[in-house]
């Protein structure tokens, strides 16, 4: 497998993994054999991410050293988030309004699923308002918050612990060289843990499959079709447009993400694809300190892909019980998802708990849920690998907004990768 790359690997893995998992459908031995490659793979991902995103950030800051220029990048980032987050909800509701995924389901044809853990998760994030996640970007403890991978606070930390080591100079190039030496070596780590991916997307794959099987699509094929085209048409129309005009182009950016983009979406996990997106877009001409703190920031503000999803699945669940949502309606699912998404910013499995958060309030049935919750994994996949191109062009934005784009690196490291394929 040496003289093949690890894009190819990776969909190999993915292959053989619905292979097996649709042979050995409803079989429970399945899942005790590959679980544990999928589980050991994500928790390799999860040791490596607060370290990377930690000594890039420091590094990063620490060269701008300017407390303005940093305010000012982190306010244009929050306002390209807030506004490209939005044209995703508004693009979903187009997308469910013209192809109704969910007129004339048959809902006795649907097996409920028990969505009890993500009512309690729900009632648990109730009290935490939009407001309160501004307040927790501030660690009361900060190892509390690498241990929790608290990704806001750690951002917030490792931001400030830059610019401090900036300010004292000399003093700072002993701390500096350290956070250096670390990035460096936690790159080499992830390029030693990657090999380990095909055998992970295999194992993750394998599980799912034989769990849901591939029958478990048919009923509710409507609303996979109309997620996955929504997905596509966003990617090429919405994502299309900004490359181009921050002269690039979206193809580019999947062609340098291939790999990444095959790993997040078997994984359904974007962290599987922050260490080497970060590494790559800096390579594509993006700065460290754009990129180490653009990206990261981006996992908890610019799940694009998941408010997509989260706008689709509404209207689906809508249309299912014959509910008819009015514009006025809609414009207020919008805003409630606008606030929502951002008010649980950075908690495990948010697409399905803003969903929660949303639905009550403009009058749609929490129960709907329990007829996607089966097919959610499915889901998924496609709403993280679009996360992860949207995080990307984000970087590149940012940097040709502050005039810091090398747009001469960029097309070396595009010569190179067209090279190496």
């Amino acid at each position: 497998m040496k003289k093949f790359g690890l894009a190819f690997q990776i969909l190999f893995g993915l292959i053989l993994g619905i292979i097996v998992g649709a042979i050995f459908f409803g079989n429970p031995t399945v899942e005790s054999y590959l679980k544990p490659l999928g589980d050991i793979f994500i928790r390799l991902i999860k040791m490596i991410v607060v370290p990377i995103v930690v000594s890039s950030l420091v590094v990063g800051v620490a060269g701008v050293g300017d407390i303005k220029r940093l305010g000012k990048l982190g306010g244009k980032t929050i306002l390209y988030f807030e506004i490209v987050t939005t044209i995703a909800i508004i693009f979903g509701l187009i997308v469910a309004n013209i192809l109704k995924p969910g007129a004339g389901v048959n809902m006795s044809a649907l097996a409920k699923t028990d969505i009890s853990k993500y009512v309690d998760a729900t009632e648990k994030m109730t009290s935490h308002s939009f407001v309160d996640t501004f307040v927790n970007i501030v660690p009361r403890n900060v190892f509390e918050s690498l241990v929790a991978g608290d990704m806001l606070a750690i951002i917030f930390f490792s931001v400030f612990l830059g610019l401090g080591i900036a300010a004292v100079g000399e003093k700072g190039k002993p701390v500096l060289a350290f956070f250096q030496g670390l990035s460096e070596s936690m790159f080499w780590v992830t390029n030693q843990i990657m090999k380990f991916a095909p055998l992970g997307v295999f194992g993750l794959i394998g599980v799912t499959v034989s769990k849901f099987g591939v029958g478990s699509l048919v009923p509710l094929g409507k609303l996979v079709f109309a997620v996955y085209l929504g997905m596509f048409l966003f990617v090429f129309v919405v994502f299309g447009l900004i490359s181009k005009l921050c002269g690039t182009s979206v193809m580019t950016i999947i062609r340098i993400l291939k790999d990444e983009l095959i790993l997040a979406f078997s994984t359904a996990s974007s962290e599987t694809a922050m260490p080497k997106m970060m590494e790559k877009m800096e390579k594509f001409g993006v700065p460290k300190a754009i990129t180490s703190f653009v990206i990261p920031t981006g996992y908890s503000f610019n799940l694009d892909g998941s408010t997509l999803y989260q706008a689709i699945a509404a209207l689906f669940i809508a249309q299912m019980y014959g509910i008819n949502m009015s514009i006025s309606a809609q414009i207020t699912l919008v805003i409630a998802l606008m606030l929502t998404s951002k008010g649980i910013a950075g908690v495990p499995g948010a697409s399905f708990i803003v969903l929660l958060a949303t639905l009550g309030s403009v009058g749609i049935p929490l129960e709907g849920l329990a007829f996607i919750a089966g097919i959610d994994r499915i889901l998924d996949m496609a709403r993280t690998a679009v996360n992860v191109i949207g995080n990307s062009i984000a970087a590149v934005v940012m940097a040709k907004w502050e005039g810091q784009y090398d747009k001469n690196k960029g097309k070396q490291y595009i010569e190179s990768v067209k090279k190496a394929a």
